[in-house]
């Protein structure tokens, strides 16, 4: 939003105010100013001409001799190729030595043979944008209003010396994209209250509205309010210096004095209005409706737009003539013959004209202000007040009455705030006093009983809802510099990690020291890729509006994303990955409206842990490393109940004689193996293993507590035993029975060779285990050891066949 300084000045007394010291206030107060430029600055010398005579030159089919009045005693000649230079014009000169835009200096010189004293100026030359010349004048030079005097410096003819402040509006404050908006704020700034000039509206009573035009809308909830005021006998003109003026210091190009008063209106009230050609309507009706697919509508740009049933539009009883608060209709749009003009005034449904404005791409100020919401107070005063103008500045005359469709109730608010809510809220020790005050310089009435504040809040500031709306202004207006900087105090409480925080860290430690980088996987993931690897039935969680398809669900699994990450790792030479996650999955229960959020760690394992390097070739993992790495890891939580790894040849996704789920006593709690030849083929991977764990089950889980033992003193023994025995059995139920029948002092039972082939007949296997045994209050003697050790051999004989080699 860009806020003229001198328009600012007609509502508000800042004769002591600067324009750099406002935009510091301003900021400083909620609402900043990224730039404050004053459009003369760096231009020189440039000043009011009076074209007495202008001929063609001689050695020249474009350009013209011009005998230019400059205010001085002799006339200047100045060569121009301008096409619309003619006599009797006030025109922009730039004198020899002077300074144009770009900081090009203009000297005196000769052009095809004739002396040129300066140059006759166009409005880019000073600077203007070329999206705000007037289009009358894009070609060629600017002719200034008949009044001005020769000589005189140009920039306040053009305001150039006003000071343009560009204020950077949130959404929230759309109150102050207006210039009424802007004055109530700097009013409240400087406790000052604006007085906004008034306007006579002169009706012709002898004709009604009636005769012309009738309004309906077809969902009141499309159109709050919908109004129509006729002006008749108009005369399109080039509107007032005044009026290009303020238009162009805000950014708007001036087109004629009908559609620019419509944006000056725009400007002052923060109210869109559109100027309809009345005769080009062809119709006594208006009606506000959602347009039928595939309707078509050139607007006011000469594009022909398909529209759809998401658009509202204005139709004149059968086809649409402009779509609501985005664009007019080419058909109906304002033009020299034009004689009576159609005035809408209206307030259309935010979210709908968003829609449409970024649909065809039509963003504008109108469309704007529609989205982030306008003052329903001043839409009918917005509309009177533009009818006096056009019938002021057009001749025209304002017919009796206004076509009106409204379902808006126009009301205050009230907003109730304690003192102690506001002071508890800042850190102040604002008075009631100080309060009262804030709110009457924001214009707002107040009461007040026992320290509680009854606000009446007017139309125009609609942001305010809540007590901490009422907070926040009490705030910008006492200023933030002036709230204390104290640190808030509470009760201090000494920090320690709980349960699940320290199982958690020691989890990553524990695997990062082990060759596991951690990864962090997408939440969000595919239906198919989210049903992948699953540890309990669930329906998959779905976005509403989705990104894009490929982040459309909540992960069920971390095993997905993590074979996403192998992947990506592999297609960039990297084939020795290892990765560990701990995230949340998510589970959907018809019961809850939220789903359910479990704590899972996942790992992926292919190529080596190791690097290849002077000792030897790397080793390759395989189920046997990723299960010691998760030995190692449970052992950690000394956990009461026993971890068994039981095979699972059924689990979908996974190798179905290289997989094993998990069981916490009788409870599974997650799977480990190899990912299906198929499936990594699917992700692009090589030979790949994976484990995934409910955290959460462990967390809950009964620990033994830990306990710090010293280093037994005294030596232990070891037995070896090499076993003959069906390759049907398990090395866990073997090792199972060792223990079982190893006696008290039996502390270790290791696997240190399996054997299958040459001399070990078919069906069979070999299997050596090493013993370990240790009494840490004395030294062992050879017969204790023998005695147990016997007591093994005799029970793996007589349970499971087994031949002791």
């Amino acid at each position: 939003m860009k806020v003229s300084y001198q328009w600012l000045k007609e509502y508000l007394d800042l004769s002591n105010v600067t324009p750099e010291a406002l935009a510091d206030k301003m900021s400083r107060t909620g609402i900043e100013v990224e730039d404050v430029s004053i459009p003369e600055t760096g231009l020189q010398k440039i000043v009011v001409g009076h074209t007495v005579e202008v001929v063609d030159h001689p050695d020249s089919d474009h350009l013209h001799i011009c005998q230019v009045d400059i205010g001085e005693e002799e006339l200047s000649q100045i060569v121009c190729g301008a096409p619309n230079i003619a006599a009797d014009q006030k025109i922009i000169v730039a004198l020899p030595g002077s300074r144009i835009t770009g900081n090009v200096k203009i000297k005196k010189g000769k052009m095809r043979g004739q002396v040129s004293n300066g140059m006759i100026c166009s409005l880019g030359e000073l600077g203007f944008s070329e999206k705000v010349v007037p289009k009358k004048y894009a070609e060629g030079i600017y002719v200034l209003s008949k009044n001005a005097v020769p000589g005189d410096a140009v920039f306040p003819y053009l305001a150039m010396d006003d000071a343009i402040l560009e204020l950077s509006i949130t959404p929230n404050r759309a109150d102050a994209l207006s210039m009424r908006g802007v004055a109530h704020e700097v009013g409240a700034i400087y406790d000052q209250k604006p007085v906004f000039p008034s306007f006579e509206l002169t009706e012709d009573e002898t004709d009604s509205v009636e005769n012309y035009i009738k309004v309906a809308v077809e969902n009141s909830e499309d159109a709050l309010s919908y109004n129509v005021r006729i002006v008749k006998n108009v005369k399109v003109a080039e509107s007032p210096m005044w009026l290009q003026t303020k238009l162009m210091n805000a950014g708007i190009r001036p087109l004629n004095n009908v559609v620019d008063i419509t944006n000056y209106i725009l400007l002052e009230y923060g109210q869109p209005l559109h100027a309809f050609d009345y005769d080009q309507l062809q119709s006594k009706e208006i009606i506000v409706r959602h347009a039928k697919d595939g309707e078509a509508l050139t607007t006011l740009d000469g594009e022909e737009r398909s529209l759809t049933s998401e658009d509202i539009v204005i139709t004149n009883g059968s086809i649409p003539v402009a779509l609501a608060g985005t664009m007019g209709g080419l058909d109906s749009e304002i033009e020299e013959e034009t004689v009576t003009v159609a005035i809408e005034a209206a307030v259309f449904e935010p979210i709908s004209i968003r829609k449409t404005a970024k649909r065809y791409n039509l963003r504008s100020e109108a469309s704007s202000r529609f989205e982030k919401g306008i003052n329903p107070a001043t839409i009918v005063t917005a509309g009177d007040h533009a009818a006096a103008l056009i019938a002021e500045l057009t001749g025209g005359t304002v017919v009796a009455g206004t076509a009106s469709e409204t379902a808006l109730e126009i009301k205050n608010s009230v907003v109730s705030i304690t003192l102690n809510r506001i002071n508890g809220s800042l850190g102040t020790s604002i008075t009631i006093e100080e309060v009262m005050v804030i709110f009457e310089r924001l214009g707002f009435d107040v009461s007040e009983k026992d320290g509680l504040f009854e606000v009446v809040v007017p139309p125009r500031r609609w942001d305010i809802d809540i007590e901490a709306d009422l907070v926040e202004e009490i705030a910008r207006i006492f200023g933030y510099d002036n709230l204390p900087s104290t640190l808030p105090v509470s009760a201090a409480r000494p920090a320690a990690l709980d349960d699940k925080q320290r199982l958690i860290r020691h989890t990553r430690r524990f695997l990062e020291g082990a060759g596991l980088s951690q990864a962090i996987s997408y939440v969000l993931t595919t239906p198919e890729k989210a049903a992948q690897y699953m540890m309990r039935e669930s329906e998959a969680t779905q976005l509403e509006m989705p990104m894009s398809e490929d982040r459309s669900t909540l992960r069920m699994n971390l095993l997905s994303g993590l074979l996403d990450d192998v992947s990506y790792n592999k297609a960039r030479k990297n084939k020795d990955v290892a990765l560990y996650e701990i995230g949340r999955v998510f589970y959907k229960e018809e019961s809850r409206t939220l789903p359910i959020e479990e704590e899972h760690l996942g790992g992926v394992l292919t190529g080596s842990l190791l690097e290849k390097d002077w000792k030897g070739q790397p080793q390759k993992v395989d189920f046997f490393v990723m299960k010691g790495i998760l030995e190692g890891l449970l052992a950690a939580y000394g956990l009461t109940e026993a971890i068994t790894f039981v095979s699972d040849n059924k689990r979908e996704g996974m190798h179905p004689g290289r997989t094993a789920a998990l069981y916490l006593g009788e409870k599974e709690i997650g799977f480990a193996g190899q990912i299906h030849p198929l499936a990594a083929k699917a992700y692009e991977l090589d030979e790949t293993y994976a484990f995934e764990l409910n955290v959460q089950a462990i967390v809950e889980a009964e620990k033994e507590p830990t306990i710090y033992e010293a280093i037994p003193k005294f030596p232990g023994m070891t037995r070896d035993i090499a076993l003959l025995v069906d390759e049907t059995i398990t090395n866990q139920q073997l090792v199972d029975l060792i223990y079982k029948k190893g006696g008290k002092y039996l502390i270790n039972v290791r696997l240190f060779d399996i054997y299958q082939g040459q001399n070990i007949e078919d069906g069979k296997k070999s299997m050596a285990y090493t013993l370990s045994y240790l009494n840490p209050t004395a030294t062992m003697v050879e017969e204790e050891v023998s005695k147990a050790f016997d007591k093994v051999t005799n029970a793996l004989v007589e349970e499971y066949r087994v031949v002791v080699r």
